[in-house]
């Protein structure tokens, strides 16, 4: 499948970090969404039903980011994967996370992809 739609620059804030303080405060996540999706129908039908509705991957990376809690990007960047291939349209998701600020002058980030 070759069908792709991307949502990229999302910024969320949350309490994610392995060191000490970092779970505290809220702080920066940006990421990077890539879904695979069949897109067939909907270039045919022109309807929203028949695609993925960008709102709802982006309800789902906020839900994630604001409400768990973890010290890892990549469990981080699993959970909002696993949250995303739960919609019927996805077959795979690639998904980056980064965090700003946290080293001077660098930014890590992680990126995972999975399937169905």
């Amino acid at each position: 499948m070759t069908d792709r739609i991307a949502i990229r620059g999302m910024r969320v804030f949350g309490r994610h970090g392995a060191n000490p303080g970092e779970k505290d405060v809220p702080q920066p996540f940006d990421v990077d969404v890539e879904m695979e999706v069949d897109l067939e129908r909907s270039v045919y039908t022109d309807a929203l039903d028949d695609t993925l509705d960008y709102r709802d991957v982006h309800r789902i990376v906020a839900e994630v980011i604001g409400t768990g809690q973890f010290s890892l990007l990549e469990r981080l960047a699993q959970e909002i994967a696993r949250e995303i291939l739960h919609s019927h349209h996805v077959h795979a998701v690639t998904v980056t996370v980064a965090k700003p600020g946290l080293l001077s002058g660098a930014t890590p980030s992680v990126t995972l992809r999975r399937t169905r």
